[in-house]
């Protein structure tokens, strides 16, 4: 058998869907499991609807979770004369044939079929007429003349044997009346012209794979292996769609989901390996093969997400995890100073406590990045009369410290709830918003040990003391 080669081949009309990014991921990581290469097909005929900027965007969201084609984009659209020579071929050879029907004959025929409740199917008049018959005022299409009698087996590697009637396949076109290509036939000339040797997408496409089988056949070129992957559908059971939240890497990107973390939800998104749920990126190659590949469509489940994402905020290294909520605050939020690294870097271990995003750290940090506390006008409201005193006597204390830690912090603390007759809510709370400007965060000490006395000092004396 020929080298594996496997190929994903979005449309620039759009940012790229989660659904499209599963289905790149699954081949690249057979061809690699394979050893074969991995191509990227970018399916612009569409003139119209395509931009130069949903394609970049297609290769920077594939490049940040992970996945880097070989070699250059194969650019649909520079092909088109090979696709119309095929059309041509496949004409000469008594495969395909010239259609006149106009659009109203067609529309007719539409309305026929809705109102017996039954899909349109061509009903193929000039797949025996004559040209010598044509109207002269029409520009014909070209369609190919599928089977008739008989059935088509499709030998698929997810779904099994999957057999159809030839008759319901209509004669479908493959050059439309100005000439261009339809995507039936540009996507089997692109994939022979590829030496693609294993097509995997969503199971929509199946009717397209029993169409294009067929124009392979008549070609008498080499069929690919062909493997369906169910859809990916909402918790609530529909198909998943651009419509949706959620549905671009955008979407997780810029809430603080890791590349790592998403990649490894989608692996595990109908798809299965013994019981193991978390892969390294060198497992995932090791382990992937179709047969892991389930037959139902899976749901998509945020809840999941953010457990996994929590998983590798957890447990990936410390310096890792600083580089992604850099890199996340420099595009989503407020870019952090170097002279903040060090501070960051030494209470990265509460700030990441209980986070489940990059965006929960950011949160949590954000009274270290920011240089001013800004302060909400409810969390301003606690800072009453009494809550001053107690800022300004637990200022005084900690100037007296040699070293701020636990240890010191909680006499301090304890002496004040003592002293006002209060509890731990009533001296932290107010200490708290004045130190980062919320009431919610990490815990007191962990925020004034990584201050400092100085920073603390600035902070507390600033006018809502004074």
């Amino acid at each position: 058998m020929s080298k594996v080669a496997t190929r994903f081949a979005p449309s620039p009309t759009g940012a790229l869907h989660i659904g499209g990014v599963r289905t790149a991921l699954f081949n690249w990581l057979y061809s690699k499991n394979n050893k074969g290469t991995f191509h990227l097909r970018i399916e612009d005929t569409d003139k119209e609807r395509s931009k130069d900027e949903h394609k970049i965007q297609i290769i920077k969201s594939l490049k940040w979770i992970g996945i880097e084609h070989d070699g250059e984009e194969y650019i649909q659209s520079t092909k088109i004369n090979d696709h119309i020579s095929i059309a041509n071929e496949l004409l000469k050879s008594g495969n395909a044939y010239k259609c006149y029907c106009t659009s109203d004959e067609i529309e007719e025929q539409k309305k026929r079929a809705r109102q017996k409740k039954l899909p349109y199917i061509y009903n193929r008049k000039w797949r025996d007429l004559s040209e010598k018959d044509a109207p002269t005022d029409v520009k014909p299409v070209i369609r190919f003349k599928s089977k008739i009698e008989g059935s088509t087996i499709l030998k698929d590697l997810v779904q099994g044997d999957v057999e159809i009637d030839n008759n319901t396949i209509e004669d479908f076109i493959i050059l439309r009346n100005d000439g261009t290509p339809t995507y039936n036939l540009s996507a089997t000339v692109d994939d022979h012209q590829m030496n693609m040797t294993h097509i995997i997408r969503g199971d929509d496409h199946k009717i397209n794979t029993f169409k294009q089988m067929q124009i392979y056949l008549a070609m008498r070129w080499e069929l690919p292996q062909f493997a369906h992957i169910p859809l990916i559908h909402t918790i609530e059971g529909k198909k998943l769609s651009k419509r949706d939240n959620a549905s671009t890497l955008d979407d997780y990107s810029k809430i603080g989901i890791m590349p790592d973390a998403l990649r490894n939800y989608l692996l595990r998104l109908g798809w299965s390996y013994e019981d193991k749920e978390i892969f390294t990126l060198e497992e995932s190659i090791k382990h992937f093969n179709l047969e892991g590949i389930g037959k139902s469509p899976s749901k998509l489940d945020m809840s999941r997400i953010l457990s996994m994402n929590e998983y590798y905020i957890k447990n990936i290294d410390e310096n890792e995890l600083y580089k992604h909520l850099v890199q996340y605050c420099e595009i989503y939020k407020d870019k952090i100073k170097i002279e903040k690294e060090d501070k960051i870097k030494k209470s990265l271990y509460f700030l990441k406590n209980k986070a489940k995003t990059l965006e929960d750290i950011f949160n949590n940090a954000k009274y270290i990045i920011l240089d001013e506390v800004n302060f909400a006008d409810d969390d301003l409201k606690l800072i009453d009369e009494n809550a001053k005193k107690i800022i300004a006597e637990f200022k005084n204390e900690i100037i007296s410290l040699n070293t701020l830690n636990k240890e010191g912090l909680e006499p301090i603390v304890n002496g004040l709830i003592k002293k006002h007759d209060t509890n731990f809510k009533g001296v932290g709370q107010p200490i708290r918003v004045a130190l980062t400007g919320s009431k919610f965060g990490p815990g007191l000490y962990d925020i004034v040990i990584s201050l400092g006395k100085e920073e603390i000092e600035k902070r507390l004396i600033s006018k809502i003391i004074t």
